[in-house]
């Protein structure tokens, strides 16, 4: 029994922090300053650009420019002959010009008829939207913690935290016994509070 309790003496001497206790208290916050970074953003950037280019276009013309065809003259010349086969005496003139317009008129008609479509790529100057984007880098500042002082029992105390605390801070405290035969250890601070 004798070695048991000297064991359990000798234990309690080597391992003080096993028989700690802690429990929560608040201390005065002096100064809490923001902890500020330069944090880079990329963001894209787009606009629209007008941009003058060409295009083909395909045109289809019947007309070749020709102002009299072959199917007009056969058909004036064929016209007059009948014209004036069908006229006599003051008549034959009359009727020699009124064969050569109406046989014209026909052969015109003909002509346009069998006339072969022509089909040209023309190019045509043209004016077009284009979108254009870029990559843009800017720097921004960020609020990422804050330094903070704070006073428990007569001692001063720093630490970082994640948020501003206000007027007061929570802070943890452990009490654990002094060891004999010895100066006591230094009693550390307080400790901040983990996020």
């Amino acid at each position: 029994m004798k070695s048991l309790l000297s064991s359990a003496a000798v234990l309690a001497v080597l391992s003080p922090a096993a028989f700690a206790q802690g429990y929560s208290d608040s201390a005065r916050v002096i100064e809490a300053r923001p902890v500020v970074e330069r944090i880079p953003i990329k963001r894209e950037e787009c606009w629209n650009e007008q941009v003058r280019t060409y295009e083909n276009r395909t045109v289809t013309r019947t007309d070749t420019g020709a102002a009299i065809g072959p199917g007009t003259v056969l058909g004036a010349i064929i016209g007059g002959v009948a014209g004036h086969q069908v006229g006599s005496g003051r008549g034959n003139t009359a009727a020699t010009i009124a064969g050569t317009i109406a046989g014209g008129a026909i052969g015109n008609q003909v002509d346009r008829n069998n006339q072969a479509q022509a089909t040209e790529v023309e190019r045509v100057p043209t004016t077009r939207n284009v979108e254009k984007c870029r990559q843009v880098e800017e720097v921004r500042e960020a609020t990422v913690g804050y330094d903070v002082r704070y006073v428990y029992n007569g001692h001063e105390f720093r630490t970082r935290l994640p948020e501003n605390p206000g007027p007061r801070l929570r802070v943890a405290v452990d009490v654990r016994p002094a060891l004999p035969d010895r100066a006591p250890p230094p009693q550390p601070g307080p400790r901040p509070p983990r996020y």
